[in-house]
C-alpha cells in the first residue's frame, strides 16, 4: 500500500509541539545537535509545516522570511519515513509558501550528505562548506526559472 502524505501549515501549540518533537528526535537524538540550539528565536516568527501519514506526524519544516528572502530550514523526517516522498512534499510546500510571501531569494543550509536531494528539486550550491551545529553544510539557493520570450515567425515581405 502506498503511503499517503499530507503537509499542512500549522500554528496551534499542539501541532508545533509535534513538529518540535520530530526535530528533537532527528537533530538532537540522531545527529547529536545540542538541544539548547535546536529551538531558536526564529521559531516564534517562522511559518511551520507538519507532514502526516495516516494521522501520524512524520516530518516538519519551517520558512523564515526576512527582507525579501526566505530561508527554509529545520527540515526533518522520521527515519522510518525517509525515501517515501515526505521531504519532497515538505520542500515543495515550503517553496510555494516562500513564493507567496514574495521572496526574491529562497535559500537553505543543506547538510552535505543530502545536497543531491535539494539539487533534484531545483536548488544549487553557493559558497564553501561550513559547519553549523557541528555538521558540514552548504548554502543552497533555488534556481530562478527565466521565462523565455515567445518566438514569433518572421513575416514575409510581399
Amino acid at each position: 500500500m502506498k503511503t499517503v502524505i499530507q503537509v499542512k501549515q500549522i500554528s496551534s501549540d499542539e501541532a508545533k509541539a509535534q513538529a518540535f518533537a520530530i526535530r528533537m528526535r532527528v537533530f538532537v537524538r540522531e545527529q547529536r545537535v545540542p538541544a539548547a540550539i535546536e529551538l531558536d528565536r526564529d521559531d516564534d516568527r517562522a511559518i511551520h509545516f507538519l507532514a502526516t501519514s495516516d494521522g501520524k506526524a512524520v516530518g516538519t519544516a519551517r520558512v523564515v522570511s526576512h527582507h525579501g528572502s526566505a530561508k527554509i530550514g529545520r527540515m526533518a523526517v522520521l527515519k522510518s519515513y525517509r525515501g517515501k516522498g515526505v521531504g519532497k512534499k515538505l520542500l515543495q510546500r515550503a517553496v510555494a509558501t516562500a513564493k507567496k510571501l514574495g521572496a526574491r531569494t529562497i535559500y537553505l543550509h543543506a547538510q552535505v550528505p543530502v545536497i543531491e536531494f535539494y539539487e533534484k528539486l531545483g536548488f544549487r550550491c553557493v559558497g564553501a562548506v561550513f559547519n553549523e551545529a557541528g555538521i558540514p553544510h552548504r548554502k543552497m539557493i533555488l534556481k530562478k526559472t527565466r521565462k523565455r520570450p515567445q518566438r514569433t515567425q518572421r513575416t514575409q515581405k510581399m
